[in-house]
């Protein structure tokens, strides 16, 4: 595999979690939490790929319906939840992503993670070299990452109120992206 290859194949994998971290970046998260989630979506980006060279193309696919399912229903929650609060509250306040915390924040790394697994388990069956390959995965996942993630936040300083309302959007538009 060339390195333009692996590169483009790492950016493909992170598509999904840097268009969810925009818009949790817009409804507001501190830098800890940058930290916490861009380390958590790096290491599931190394993890998964060995995972699923270990374990094959049917249990990826069978987990990755799961937890893709799991995910975009979490991530339509809490978009409706934002885009309800933006609307209706009255608060200017930014609101608070518990997704970001525990197991929500296990579960975000897992479910951007799962086309990890299936990409895993082809390239075991190729002989390649796989340690490089998928620390470069986790390593282009993270910065993904912490781009949305800064993108986000910046956008959502520059929109005042209306950042929760983008926020929403974005969380439910990345949700029904996992559906299909």
């Amino acid at each position: 595999m060339s390195i333009l290859t692996l590169l483009l194949l790492a950016l493909a994998l992170g598509t999904d979690a840097f268009s969810l971290c925009v818009g949790i970046g817009v409804a507001g998260v501190s830098l800890s939490q940058i930290a916490a989630i861009s380390l958590s979506i790096l290491a599931f980006h190394i993890f998964m790929p060995l995972v699923g060279w270990q374990i094959g193309e049917v249990a990826g696919r069978l987990l990755g319906q799961a937890a893709s399912l799991a995910g975009a229903l979490i991530l339509l929650y809490l978009g409706a939840k934002m885009i309800w609060q933006s609307l209706y509250s009255g608060s200017a306040a930014a609101p608070k992503i518990v997704l970001v915390k525990d197991w929500g924040l296990l579960l975000l790394a897992f479910s951007v993670s799962m086309d990890a697994l299936a990409v895993g388990f082809t390239l075991g069956t190729r002989g390649t070299s796989l340690l490089f390959i998928v620390l470069t995965f986790g390593v282009i996942a993270g910065l993904m990452t912490l781009s949305g993630l800064l993108l986000g936040r910046w956008l959502g300083r520059g929109m005042g109120e209306r950042a929760q309302l983008l926020g929403g959007v974005i969380l439910i538009g990345t949700g029904i992206k996992l559906f299909f």
